[in-house]
Parts: C-alpha cells; sequence; structure tokens
C-alpha cells in the first residue's frame, strides 16, 4: 500500500510551468477589449468628404487593463458615419488596404481645425490609444516602449483588428505615441520624433524631403512623385488701439442722473479689453510636387499672397473684463456675506430712534397731541435721513458709506414724487418714468413672470438696479446696508404720512413676483386703507355735523360711484374700515360701535314679540338693489351690501397660514377648527347682508352669494298655475353645515363696524420689521432675480443690434434655465452660477463680434454687397473654428486682413527705430530675436515671420524590395518656435519582403 501510494503523492507536486504570466494576461486583455467594440477582422470605409472632421461628430469610449500593477486606460476614438444599408451589404476584398492606409493618403481633410492631434498628424478617423491612466505616470523606458509595441502587435495579429493602435510614451504633455496597423500581408509603424530646437536645415522643404526619402529608403533611382501639402501660419497680435471702441466707464462721473457716467435704471455693457487676442492666418498650397517650388535656406517660394487657400481663425481672450459681468458677479458676492446691516454701519438707527422715544412721559404726551397732519410737499431734502445723522455720531460726516449728492440722486430716481410740488400724493402711483420700456403685452415685458422679479417699470427693480451700482462704485456693501436704510425709512415716513409708494401696481400683492415686491405692494395696501378711513373719518363728522339725514349707506355710494358694479375692488367703501380694538385713539368708531350694541339689545327684546317686528330694524350698510330679486319672505327688494375685502396676502403669509392649518390634523375636531378658521370672510359677509336686508334668511344670502347651491324649480300649484320653487342644494344640507352655523352665529352688523379682516396697522408694522431686520445678503437674495432680468434684457438689447445666431439660441436657454432655477424660493448657488456663466459667455460674444466687426471696418463699407458678406464672415468667425476666405489675399476679407497685418509690420518697424537710439546693452539684447526675423522673413516685407510651419509628404511606393506591394507612405512636420515633430507612418509588405 505504502508503494502505491508514492506516485499519487507526486503527482500533485508537479509544477505548472504554463500559467500565464503578467505580458500575457495583458495581451489577453488588450485582445479581450477589441473583441468586445467589435474592431476585430476586415474594415472597408469610402473615402470621407471634405471638411467632414470638423463638421461631423467625434465619440470615444474607454476601459481600463492592467500590466502587473501599473494601469493603463484603452481608449475608441472613431467618427461618427451614417452607414446606410448599400455600405453593409457591399463585399469585402480580402486583399484590400485597412481604411487607416486609406487614410494616410486622402488629401481631403489636411490640417483639421479641430481635432484630436492624431487625427491632424496621420489624418486616421478611428484609432486606438493605449495611455497611462494616472497623469502623474509615464513609460520612459525603452524597454518598457519595446514592451508595449510588441504587446500591441501581437493582439492585432491574433484578433485581425485593422484599426491602428497606438501607445503613448513620455510624459502627457510631449504627446509622443508609437503604433502600428496590420492588415492582410501588410503592416504600418508609426513612428516620431519631438525635439525643442532643430537644425536649420530641417526647417524647410527641401530640407523635409531628403528626411522622407532616407527613411523610406527607396533602391530605384527613379523615386514615384512625392505629393506636397504646405501649411504656413501668421499670427497677428498687435492690434491699434482705435480698433477697440469700448470706453471704459467714468467712475468719478455724476451729472444730470448719472453715476459712474451710467445712467440709473441700465445696465452697462461691453469688454474694457479687446475681446480678441490675436488673428490666425493660415496660408495653404494643399496640392504641389517635388521640383514645382523652391523652399530652401537660400529663397523661398512661399509667399502668402499668391497662396492659393487662406484660412482665418480667431484667438478669443480669456475670461476679458466684462462690464455687466462684473456688474452681476460682484452683486451675487453679497448674496455670500454673513454681516448684518448694524454690523456693518455701526449702531442701528433704529435701535437709538428708539431708546428716544422710550421715554413713559414722551409717550404719554403723544396722546395729547392732535392726530398727525399729512405733509404735501415732500422733497429730499425733508425725507428723513435718521440713518445718516445716527451713522454721524459714530464717524465723521466725511466717511459715511454714500455721499450726499448721490444718496439725493438715488433717492430721486427711486420716487421720482419727491420732487413734484402737486398736494395729491395719489399721483405718485402712476407718475413714474416708463422711459423706452417695452409694451406691456410684449414678450419682453412679461418675462418678469418667467424670472419671478419684477415688473420692468416698478420700484423693485429700479431699486435692484441702483443697488448693483452702489455695490459696484460706491462703496461695496457699505453702501448697500447705507442705501437700504434709509429706504427703510422712506417706507416708514411714507406709511405714517399716507404717502402711496411709487412704481407698484395697485391690488393685492401679486405672487408672480419676488417676495420683496410682494411685500412693498403689501405696504400699499396698507397704505391705502389707511388713506381711506382717515378720509372716511373726516367726510363722516362733516356729514354729522352739517346734516343728520339721508338713508343708510347712500355716503358710501355717493363716494364710490365708479366702483359699484365689481364687489372685490379695492377701496369701494371708506365705511368698511374702522380700527381695532388696540387702537383706542379713534373714538368716534367706539362710540359708533357702542350705540350700534345698544340698538341691538334693544331690538333683540323687540324680536322676542314676534317676527315681524325684525322688519322695523333699520337697514345699514347697503351698496345698490341687486336686480330685480326680492327677499323670500318679506318681499322686500334684496340689497348688495358693503363688505369688507378679503385681506391680501404674501407668499410667506400664504406658506405660514397652510402650515398652521396643516397642523390641525385630521380629526373632525382639527377639521372643524379649519373650517371655522377659514370662513372668518363669509362670517362678516353674512354680518354685512343681515344689516343690510333685515328678515332675511339663508336662502336669500345664498341667492346673492352663491347661486349655483339656490336650486329653482317650476312645478303646478293646486289651482293649476305653474309656480317657481326653490331650496337650497344637497351640500347645503348637510348636518353641522359650516354655513348654517355661521349664518345663525352672524349678527347684523355692518361692515364699517365690524372688526377688520385686514388689520393694515399690524401688517404694516410687521413689513417695515421685515424690513429692518433684513441683511444685505438677504436683500440681495430677494433683488437677484430682478438682476438678471436685467442682465438678460441688457443682452438681448445688445445682441438685437448685431444679430447673432448662435448667441440668440443661448439667450433662450438662458431664459429657460433662469425660469426653471429662480421658480423656487432659494435657488441653489450652484445653478445661480451657471446662468451668470452663460450670461458672461454672451456678452463675450456680442464684444468679440463687435471688436471683428470694428477691425474689419463694416461700417465703413458703403457697397452692400460686400458688407453682407464681410458681416457673414465674422459672424462664421465666432461660430466656427476656421473660416475659408473667399478669394484667399484677394478677396475683400482678404485685403483686409493683408491691411491689418501690413499696419502691424509698420509699427513693428517704428517700433524698431526706436530701438536703435537705445543704449547699447538693450540692443545686444534684442539682437538674436531681430536677426531671426530677418532670416526667416525672407523678402516677404508684409507679413511677419511664420508662427507655424507645417508640411505633409506622401507618396506609394513598394517597400522594403522593389518587388514589394505598393503602399502608402506619410509624413507628417510642424515647426514652431520651441516646438519640432515629425510624425511617419511607414508601411511594408509583409509576404514580399
Amino acid at each position: 500500500m505504502a508503494a502505491d501510494s508514492e506516485p499519487e503523492s507526486e503527482v500533485f507536486e508537479i509544477t505548472d510551468f504554463t500559467t500565464a504570466s503578467e505580458w500575457e494576461r495583458f495581451i489577453s486583455r488588450v485582445e479581450e477589449v477589441l473583441n468586445d467594440w467589435k474592431l476585430i477582422g476586415l474594415s472597408s470605409g469610402k473615402p470621407l468628404a471634405k471638411g467632414v472632421y470638423t463638421t461631423e461628430t467625434w465619440e470615444e469610449k474607454s476601459d481600463e487593463i492592467s500590466f502587473a500593477d501599473f494601469r493603463f486606460s484603452i481608449t475608441h476614438h472613431y467618427l461618427v458615419q451614417e452607414s446606410s444599408e448599400k455600405d453593409s451589404k457591399e463585399e469585402l476584398v480580402e486583399d484590400a488596404l485597412p481604411v487607416a492606409m486609406q487614410d494616410l493618403l486622402c488629401m481631403n481633410n489636411d490640417f483639421p481645425p479641430r481635432a484630436h492631434c492624431l487625427v491632424r498628424w496621420y489624418g486616421l478617423r478611428e484609432f486606438v490609444v493605449i495611455a497611462p491612466a494616472a497623469n502623474n505616470d509615464a513609460v520612459l523606458s525603452e524597454s518598457k516602449c519595446n514592451l508595449l509595441l510588441s504587446s500591441i502587435s501581437i493582439a492585432l495579429g491574433n484578433t485581425g483588428c485593422q484599426v491602428p493602435l497606438f501607445v503613448q510614451i513620455h510624459h502627457k504633455w510631449r504627446r509622443m505615441y508609437v503604433g502600428e496597423c496590420q492588415g492582410p500581408g501588410v503592416r504600418t509603424d508609426f513612428e516620431m520624433v519631438h525635439l525643442r530646437k532643430v537644425a536649420s536645415q530641417y526647417t524647410h522643404v527641401s530640407g523635409l524631403l531628403d528626411i522622407f526619402k532616407s527613411k523610406i529608403g527607396f533602391p530605384l533611382t527613379q523615386l514615384p512623385p512625392i505629393n506636397i501639402s504646405i501649411r504656413l501660419t501668421y499670427i497677428l497680435q498687435d492690434w491699434q488701439q482705435y480698433f477697440w471702441p469700448q470706453q471704459p466707464p467714468d467712475i468719478d462721473a455724476l451729472v444730470g442722473g448719472e453715476v459712474g457716467g451710467l445712467e440709473f435704471g441700465k445696465l452697462p455693457f461691453g469688454a474694457c479689453e479687446d475681446p480678441i487676442s490675436e488673428l490666425q492666418l493660415a496660408t495653404t498650397w494643399p496640392h504641389l510636387t517635388e521640383g514645382i517650388i523652391v523652399d530652401n535656406d537660400v529663397y523661398s517660394d512661399l509667399d502668402p499672397m499668391q497662396a492659393p487657400q487662406w484660412s482665418v481663425r480667431v484667438r478669443k481672450a480669456d475670461n476679458p473684463q466684462c462690464l455687466l459681468s462684473d456688474f452681476v458677479t460682484e452683486f451675487f458676492k453679497l448674496c455670500r456675506r454673513k454681516e448684518s446691516t448694524d454690523e456693518i454701519l455701526g449702531k442701528s438707527a433704529f435701535e437709538e430712534e428708539g431708546k428716544e422715544v422710550a421715554d413713559i412721559s414722551h409717550a404719554l404726551s403723544k396722546l395729547t397731541e392732535p392726530a398727525p397732519v399729512p405733509i404735501h410737499k415732500l422733497s429730499v431734502t425733508n425725507m428723513v435721513h435718521t440713518a445718516k445723522k445716527k451713522i454721524r455720531k459714530h464717524r465723521g460726516v466725511d466717511e459715511s458709506p454714500l455721499k450726499n449728492d448721490v444718496l439725493n440722486t438715488i433717492l430721486l430716481y427711486l420716487f421720482p414724487d419727491a420732487a413734484d410740488k402737486s398736494a395729491d400724493g395719489s399721483e405718485a402711483r402712476s407718475g413714474t418714468s416708463t422711459g423706452s420700456l417695452p409694451p406691456p403685452d410684449s414678450e419682453d415685458y412679461n418675462l418678469y413672470i418667467q424670472f419671478k422679479s419684477a415688473p420692468l417699470d416698478s420700484l423693485t427693480y429700479k431699486l435692484a438696479l441702483c443697488l448693483c451700482m452702489i455695490n459696484f462704485y460706491h462703496g461695496g456693501v457699505k453702501g448697500v446696508a447705507h442705501l437700504w436704510q434709509e429706504f427703510v425709512l422712506e417706507m416708514r415716513y411714507r406709511w405714517e404720512n399716507n404717502f402711496f409708494i411709487p412704481g407698484l401696481a395697485s391690488g393685492a400683492p401679486d405672487l408672480r413676483c419676488c417676495l420683496l415686491h410682494q411685500k412693498l405692494q403689501m405696504l400699499n395696501c396698507c397704505i391705502e386703507r389707511k388713506k381711506a378711513r382717515d378720509e372716511g373719518k373726516k367726510s363722516n363728522s362733516f356729514d354729522r355735523s352739517s346734516s343728520d339725514t339721508g338713508t343708510p349707506g347712500q355716503l358710501g355710494r355717493n363716494h364710490h360711484k365708479e366702483s359699484d358694479k365689481e364687489k372685490g375692488e379695492v377701496g369701494k367703501s371708506w365705511e368698511s374700515w374702522s380700527d381695532s380694538e388696540e387702537e383706542f385713539f379713534e373714538c368716534l368708531s367706539d362710540t359708533e360701535e357702542l350705540k350700534g350694541n345698544g340698538q341691538e339689545n334693544v331690538k333683540k327684546g323687540v324680536a322676542k314679540e314676534g317676527s315681524k317686528e325684525t322688519l322695523a330694524l333699520k337697514p345699514e350698510g347697503r351698496l345698490h338693489q341687486h336686480g330685480n330679486l326680492t327677499l323670500l319672505h318679506p318681499g322686500e327688494p334684496l340689497y348688495v351690501p358693503v363688505t369688507q375685502e378679503p385681506a391680501p396676502m404674501t407668499e410667506d403669509l400664504l406658506e405660514e397660514q397652510s402650515e398652521v392649518l396643516a397642523k390641525l390634523g385630521t380629526s373632525a375636531e382639527g377639521a372643524h377648527l379649519r373650517a371655522r378658521m377659514q370662513s372668518a370672510c363669509l362670517l362678516s359677509d353674512m354680518e354685512s347682508f343681515k344689516a343690510a336686508n333685515p328678515g332675511c334668511c339663508l336662502e336669500d344670502f345664498v341667492r346673492w352669494y352663491s347661486p349655483r347651491d339656490y336650486i329653482e324649480e317650476e312645478t303646478v300649484d293646486e289651482k293649476g298655475n305653474v309656480v317657481t320653487r326653490g331650496e337650497l342644494s344637497a351640500r347645503m344640507k348637510i348636518p353641522s353645515n359650516m354655513w348654517v352655523e355661521a349664518w345663525e352665529t352672524a349678527k347684523p352688523i355692518p361692515a364699517r363696524r365690524q372688526r377688520r379682516l385686514f388689520d393694515d396697522t399690524r401688517e404694516a408694522e410687521k413689513v417695515l420689521h421685515y424690513f429692518a431686520v433684513q441683511k444685505p445678503a438677504d436683500l440681495a437674495r430677494h433683488l437677484l432675480s430682478c438682476v438678471l432680468h436685467a442682465a438678460v434684457l441688457k443682452v438681448k438689447e445688445e445682441e438685437s443690434l448685431e444679430d447673432i445666431t448662435s448667441v440668440k439660441k443661448i439667450i433662450k436657454q438662458i431664459i429657460i434655465h433662469a425660469s426653471k432655477g429662480l421658480r423656487f424660493p432659494n435657488p441653489e448657488d450652484k445653478k445661480l452660477e451657471e446662468i451668470i456663466a452663460e450670461i458672461m459667455s454672451v456678452e463675450a460674444s456680442i464684444a468679440q463680434a463687435r471688436s471683428l466687426k470694428t477691425k474689419f471696418g463694416i461700417d465703413k463699407c458703403d457697397q452692400e454687397e460686400e458688407r453682407k458678406d464681410l458681416e457673414n464672415f465674422v459672424n462664421s468667425l465666432l461660430e466656427q473654428p476656421e473660416v475659408s476666405v473667399l478669394g484667399a489675399g484677394r478677396g475683400p476679407a482678404g485685403i483686409i486682413i493683408h491691411r491689418l497685418f501690413l499696419n502691424s509690420q509698420k509699427l513693428t518697424e517704428s517700433s524698431e527705430e526706436v530701438a536703435m537710439m537705445l543704449p547699447l546693452d538693450e540692443e545686444l539684447k534684442r539682437s538674436d530675436s531681430s536677426d531671426e526675423k530677418r532670416l526667416n522673413s525672407g523678402s516677404v516685407a508684409d507679413f511677419p515671420s511664420p508662427a507655424g510651419h507645417e508640411v505633409i509628404l506622401r507618396t506609394i511606393i513598394p517597400r522594403p524590395a522593389p518587388y514589394s506591394k505598393p503602399l502608402p507612405q506619410r509624413m507628417y512636420s510642424v515647426l514652431t518656435k520651441d516646438d519640432f515633430r515629425l510624425a511617419g507612418a511607414f508601411s511594408l509588405d509583409t509576404t514580399f519582403f
């Protein structure tokens, strides 16, 4: 048994030497990715049309692979093409060259303006790149490079993939690639040379031809013709100063309602610097052969004026300083400040004012003073400047954030009625100047609904623009805090003296606007109610003293004959309002209420004797008769009563009310309490109706208040006559119905003696307190939508002068993004930053268009056709990466470009003449560069030396032997000031060698 067990133990100890190594696993992983991407097998494709590398879409997909513990990313770059069914059914030719080799010879897409560097160097439509995954990693040693190259060669051979496969070597900034492409019996090796400096003999075409010929090593004496494509790039950077029309604003100017050289209500626009940093002219000779031109150390035929093709691209300045963008950005920064107004300006002016009036004797003496009489003359000088006076106690007069003249000018702009000497302050509501505003029905005017900002002619909109300007030009956050404090004091002054706030629409707060605008409208509603109540008391006391005759309610109708038709209009009857219990100084209203209560007690006693006695009640608070309707039981005419208006609400109050109602829960008791809270207005209207129609019943009230809940039917009585009979609807007959309970609770009290539904005094104080506690950051948050609204309108206005299609699309996108982002109370900072960035890009685009139009002299062009061509050319420069110049150097645009370069050269020559007068040491410093310029420029004096020198050499020859298959050979060369690169693709026959 022991002998039998020994061989078994030896079998388990055998080492398997066929286990895959790390190198084999890496090759296997590459093959797996190529299979997953379906890049194996033969490839087919037609020659590409001209310009598709720029116009069509490039896509890429990536994966990650590892060689031992070194991670690589493998990426497939390819041009998206529309493949038709006919193309897919075409039979693939086995011996056809791979598509990549065909692309090496294609001349339709040389020098693409926007593509991957390998596309520009080799003209490929599809390729795969393996590169180190981490940015800091690099393949530096020659052995590792050869190992990777061997790996991809094996992977291509195993899979039959005909897509070129590249490996990135050295540091990434060098953009060094080596690669390979395999086909049926053919192979192309992609090689590269990258140098900082190069010998002078390789800076021209003749030297590059020598390199190309030596590399392909053709043994025959008669070499096939070599196709040459050349592109020289010239850069223009020295613009003449008069080419940039934008003048920076004069910050110190303050003339005729202008601050910072800008009119109030108008945002600045334009770039403070030239948004076009340079113009690049590419002169191209697309089809040349060896021997047609001469380009060597001594002489060159490459005159840019004689080039058959010109193309231009512009380089835009990186983040040019633009006025509108700076305004909006600085205002947005306010939203992130955390200081309060007190911390910015020192001790609060409101607190000090409160201390002054805190003395009880001062407060009691105020009771004996007569009621405040409205001051009929408003001026900037008598506007309340308490805040500024308090500030001066803590610092000198000259240290105030805003100067007197600036502050007065702003207040006059915000409150134009301050300069009006008319005695009636009500004109302030409609007396604001609209200027050149769009019509109210236009899309631009109603844009505030989408932005949830405020109408263009409103006080809120003007305040936002003023604060934006103050923040940028006059003191920053301190100036904003100072102006806001003055604004709040002005609001209190207008509330206490019954002066309407200008620039606000009448009526309840518009919930489509920002919350600050709603608060201002709420304050205006309070002023309106208070003013109507004060005027009503005067008229009532006058009528009582003169005569006590006339029917009750007649005074209300006479005073409000214009609003008799509509129940809900504001200011329908001053009789509707009386002060609440807390406001004890209104003795007249209290006396009337006591008198009314006494009458009610008497009437209650009389009512016990019989229901007919209720008709003896004196009707009160009638507005007008309701058509031909009569009361059901007494048969008297039915009168519409004077009612209280429902309390106006802002969105924060509505939200607060909904939260309170939601907290009541879903129980029966909570539902009942919720219904009672919501029926305050219904109870008030019932009491007014009972006072105006003595002896009425619930059916009478429903016929006026909710006619749908009173159902009438025609029936035949006992005598055969058709009689119309009515009854309440089913929902009115539900037990414990809220309408029935409210009707039983309601007493016949006219609106003028009821407790106010809308306590204007309390609501006004709440609004003023809300204003007083706002920090500059909170204020900026409230008004940011108005500022963005103004910025978009400014951009639209400026774009309409230039008519740029791409900019119009971006503006529409801005409006869509802003309407989504600003719809909620607290928009995210990230979304706001995106909107501001879009506005900045649009402003820069418009400034770039104006800069180019000025440089190309479009406004000075007399011929209409030539003018349109130039405008289209400029618009194309903004929208496309590179634009061809019609007629090259002899076309309209080409002549202008030539003139620009010529003027730049003249400026350079004049500066060189000045340099000759400089000291010797400075001249020696510049000698090297000037000699180099003269050497490179040759005989061409109109243009500087080319900044880029690109050459593509192509040919088809058999390699490596004369009897091998003729295959494409290509070499690309680019020479710049500090960079020289050779990118070669050399094919050889692997079958006949």
